[in-house]
């Protein structure tokens, strides 16, 4: 977790072949997922927002390893920081409408 701006920038443009200033927000977990990095465009310049645990560790999606990213949903990403584990939860059923 030592990359800043330019490091995080980097690794999603070339990794994860996504524009960073084109929109979205870029989470990243170290190894010992206790830390998290959230990157994002905020109209005029680049921001951070980090979190550190101090007990405890964040439940990431289960991905196999060829799989370079995940879309989580804001649903799922505040789910995530806040500690619910993703696998317990049931969705109840709601409207979508086809596209």
């Amino acid at each position: 977790m030592r990359k800043s701006f330019d490091g995080l920038l980097r690794l999603a443009e070339e990794h994860l072949e996504q524009n960073v200033l084109a929109g979205g927000l870029f989470v990243f977990v170290n190894r010992r997922r206790d830390r998290v990095k959230l990157l994002y465009w905020n109209d005029d310049g680049l921001a951070i927002w980090y979190k550190r645990l101090e007990a405890g560790t964040f439940e990431i999606p289960a991905v196999s390893p060829e799989v370079a990213r995940v879309t989580l949903s804001a649903t799922e990403l505040a789910k995530l920081l806040g500690g619910i584990e993703l696998s317990s939860v049931r969705h109840r059923k709601r409207f979508q409408l086809s596209r």
